[in-house]
């Protein structure tokens, strides 16, 4: 017989307290990381972010002494092949660089001993910045030019899974609901020109997809780079207009939630510019994807986000953060339509699975009902769950630990997981996208 596969490790992972999170008890990253880590909730402070990675910037510890080893033993040996550490704790990070077969044969050969999704619980509380995430391309001459703006040479694709209503902005509208903007929204021709806003006026589909995305283009990039008296002077007119029209007639959702923006940024050219995007609005359990070079700005909610492992962004409005307004108007697509939206494939009676068109992930959603159980199949690669309500048992094998909310477990590859509650209990699971692990011909990251 081989050697059995290494069990469940229990992670303690990072929280960002970024501002735009929502305050104290009232998020549900500080209750996680609260449960998570022990640790005591600040009422008076942002919890924005659960990190669940490698990412340098807030990377996860093994939970338990040694990285696994809990019988006491401070030697360094090998259990079942794989390295127990000294130290009481150890990084996923060096873990995984010591026992690089958790990943599975396709993950290591692909990505080398790094973990190649980078998995986050998010409470929005007010808008986060206009951005994009770069190419792989881009991201390498990024990181070489501005390595303290840009951490890391990755690409950083993401999904968005609604926890509650989420609200986004999420790519450029379509033509026709472009041109309306432009009539029904005259603070943008002042800022723009008016040989701008005719161009957009007088084009038509019939011109071509390359000619449409140029004058997008020149929209876009000449309304967020004016200056800041401009900015200083047409956007209190913009908003004394809106709030005169609500006295007499209902407002759009785009300018309610305009309205909104500029309470929370006032002044900021992003807030005029999110008539250019879809406003998007998510139910619990809908997901929508990003790729690289396309804008996007998440407003109100709390969802799941799962993303290749990165961190670079680049922000161009709704932000005091560093703007990189020429990067961003270079970098992006422009692509217009409304995004797709994912509601998700049932694997069984209690989970769905989305799989989004990137190599690097996928995530589950398991919701169990009081005195059920279930099985995640072993797949050639790593898995991250988290509990988000609820406790029970996850275990392999005979092995099984006591989960509740707040509990991070990393799971190696091929392993079977079953999952079992009393009470009841859901969770999320991220692992390398099921179409990458089951394509042997698979090659191309998006």
């Amino acid at each position: 017989m081989g050697a059995d596969k290494p069990g469940l490790v229990k992670l303690k992972c990072a929280v960002k307290n970024y501002d735009w999170g929502k305050v104290g008890e009232k998020s549900s990253v500080s209750r996680l990381y609260a449960n998570n880590s022990r640790a005591e909730v600040d009422a008076d402070s942002p919890y924005a972010e659960f990190w669940m990675g490698t990412h340098e910037s807030g990377p996860s510890y093994t939970a338990v002494p040694n990285g696994g080893l809990t019988n006491g033993d401070l030697e360094e040996r090998r259990d079942n092949g794989f390295k127990r550490e000294k130290s009481n704790s150890v990084s996923l990070k060096d873990w995984i660089d010591r026992n690089p077969a958790v990943l599975g044969d396709r993950v290591l050969e692909k990505w080398g001993p790094n973990l190649p999704f980078l998995f986050k619980v998010l409470s929005v509380a007010k808008a986060l910045s206009i951005q994009a995430h770069p190419d792989k391309e881009l991201a390498v001459i990024l990181h070489k030019q501005q390595p303290g703006v840009y951490k890391d040479d990755n690409h950083k694709p993401e999904m968005a899974l609604a926890l509650t209503e989420f609200e986004a902005l999420c790519g450029f509208i379509g033509l026709e609901e472009l041109k309306s903007v432009i009539q029904t929204v005259p603070e943008i021709v002042e800022m723009v020109g008016s040989s701008c806003a005719d161009q957009v006026l007088q084009i038509t589909e019939n011109d071509g997809e390359k000619k449409l995305k140029e004058v997008f283009k020149s929209l876009f990039t000449d309304l967020i780079s004016v200056s800041n008296s401009v900015i200083s002077e047409i956007i209190p007119k913009l908003i004394r207009r809106l709030n005169s029209k609500r006295e007499v007639n209902k407002l759009t959702e785009k300018e309610e939630l305009v309205l909104r923006l500029e309470k929370q940024y006032p002044g900021d050219i992003g807030v005029i510019a999110a008539f250019l995007f879809n406003y998007v609005k998510l139910n619990s359990g809908e997901a929508l994807y990003l790729g690289a070079n396309e804008p996007h700005a998440y407003i109100h909610g709390e969802c799941i986000e799962c993303m290749a492992t990165s961190d670079n962004v680049v922000r161009a409005g709704l932000t005091p953060k560093h703007r990189d307004v020429q990067t961003l108007c270079s970098m992006l697509t422009y692509k217009q339509g409304f995004p797709e939206i994912l509601q998700g494939v049932p694997s069984n009676p209690y989970t769905v699975k989305y799989i989004p068109p990137f190599d690097e992930f996928e995530v589950d959603r398991c919701n169990l009902p009081e005195e059920a159980s279930t099985v995640f199949p072993a797949v050639n690669g790593p898995s991250v769950f988290v509990v988000t309500s609820g406790e029970g048992t996850m275990g392999v094998a005979s092995a099984k630990e006591l989960v509740r909310e707040g509990d991070v477990l990393f799971a190696p590859a091929n392993s079977e997981i079953t999952v079992e509650t009393i009470s009841g209990l859901n969770l999320y699971r991220a692992g390398v996208n099921s179409r990458f692990l089951e394509n042997s011909d698979t090659s191309k990251t998006y």
